[in-house]
């Protein structure tokens, strides 16, 4: 049988972390092990952390700075750890849904061939708004799929579409391709599943491997993640001018809209257009951060310690 690991960035975390490790202690399908990459805080809070991460299975607790945390090169130090087939990346905030998570996400390499990634759905939770759940339904829907290079003029940007929230990679192909770009500020996994993609491999969407993961963003904390989001398609231009992105965000609008009259939700409808605009506002200038005044990129910036060493 093939061999899992598990690695998983932690920094504060919420008790969502106690929650995560008590499911993956269920699965049926037991990982190797579970590498916590733990971004330390310099207080009290760390001994705090140890003690819940002590609470895992197999669990193997790797400290670093919070001046060293990467988002690509933090999980490539995880990988380099792991001697397993496949490697899962997950957040300290991805609850399994299901005991079955990683039995599931096993299945969709040993169902298609040249599966070399596997992502889980996302769903909302408890505390989700209409909104946020119609557009988890719309991003994550119920039914499986695996995508390839032939998808991308049906598909677009969504070919590449791949989350380290909860993602299966197989460790022979992530190593020939050179893992994670390091010092990115964000999108280091659709960066590597369009390389998977353009090196002729398949991405599998396993909709029946569940974690409950959203998260409520005020309308700046939209514009600031859309903000980091086209700092990374600009840094990666190469990959991501050749597929349309933005009509796939008028598509979810407008979808949306119509399932907020449909349902008698219309009164919403304004906050969608603000949410949308604040979306929409963030993208345009995180396209344009090079030209941007320092300060200016930085307040814009979810990300705001990426760019410490670089203004």
């Amino acid at each position: 049988m093939k061999m899992i690991d598990v690695i998983i960035p932690v920094y504060r975390p919420d008790e969502k972390l106690e929650q995560l490790i008590q499911k993956l202690n269920t699965q049926t399908r037991k990982p190797e092990h579970v590498f916590f990459m733990q971004t330390l805080t310099g207080g009290e809070e760390d001994e705090r952390v140890r003690r819940i991460l002590e609470k895992a299975d197999r669990g193997k607790i790797v400290t670093l700075p919070k001046s060293e945390f990467d988002h690509g090169g933090t999980r490539n130090l995880g990988a380099s750890l792991s001697k397993a087939d496949y490697m899962l990346f997950m957040t300290q905030d991805a609850v399994p849904a299901q005991d079955t998570l990683v039995e599931k996400l096993c299945a969709s390499f040993e169902s298609h061939e040249r599966v070399a990634a596997a992502y889980g759905r996302q769903l909302p939770g408890e505390q989700s708004g209409v909104i946020e759940r119609y557009t988890r339904e719309f991003n994550y829907p119920p039914e499986s799929s695996v995508k390839e290079k032939a998808d991308l003029d049906r598909l677009g940007i969504k070919t590449f579409f791949c989350s380290n929230v909860c993602a299966m990679y197989r460790r022979d192909i992530y190593e020939k391709l050179g893992g994670f770009v390091t010092r990115t500020i964000f999108n280091e996994d659709m960066i590597f599943a369009a390389g998977l993609i353009q090196a002729g491999y398949r991405i599998a969407y396993a909709a029946e491997a569940e974690v409950v993961h959203s998260h409520k963003y005020t309308y700046w904390q939209q514009l600031t993640r859309n903000f980091d989001l086209a700092v990374s398609q600009r840094q990666y231009r190469q990959i991501f001018e050749q597929v349309r992105s933005e009509s796939e965000g008028m598509r979810l609008v407008k979808d949306t809209m119509k399932y907020l009259m449909k349902h008698g939700k219309w009164y919403l409808i304004p906050d969608l257009v603000l949410q949308s605009g604040f979306k929409w506002m963030g993208y345009k200038l995180g396209l344009r951060y090079e030209s941007l005044p320092t300060g200016l990129v930085k307040k814009f910036s979810m990300n705001k310690s990426y760019w410490n060493e670089r203004c």
